[in-house]
């Protein structure tokens, strides 16, 4: 890997409302994917809001997941980052656009701490 980490920013459309309005289910699918994804959870943080939707984010040794959800429109925005080479976050995305029932899944990948030498040749990351 030529990058220090891995951030995938997905779009989730067609999800359920009802599973996107549940702070409480929120929350355990996004740790749920965190572990079996093979990451190691930290912290976490999440907020229903009122009338509807959450926010909420997992803090894993090799970085985080965060979610936004918006019921009414059946959208959840998903971001997962990964540094090191251990836990790939397409893992963790995919658990999680399963969980919300997703009909339509779109995202990129961005390499984050893409490093370089003196000489403008990217360094080995490690």
């Amino acid at each position: 890997m030529n990058a220090l980490g891995r951030h995938i920013l997905a779009e989730m459309y067609g999800c359920d409302p009802e599973s996107l309005n549940d702070v409480k289910k929120v929350e355990g699918l996004m740790v749920d994917a965190a572990i079996r994804a093979g990451a190691e959870v930290r912290e976490v943080a999440f907020h229903k809001f009122n009338p509807q939707g959450v926010s909420g984010v997992v803090v894993i040794s090799e970085s985080h997941l965060a979610v936004h959800t918006w019921p009414e429109f059946g959208y959840a925005a998903v971001d997962v980052f990964t540094c090191g080479e251990k836990v790939n976050p397409w893992d963790a995305v995919n658990i999680i656009a399963e969980k919300f029932g997703t009909r339509q899944l779109t995202a990129t990948e961005m390499k984050r701490g893409v490093l370089f030498d003196v000489c403008g040749e990217r360094a080995a990351a490690g």
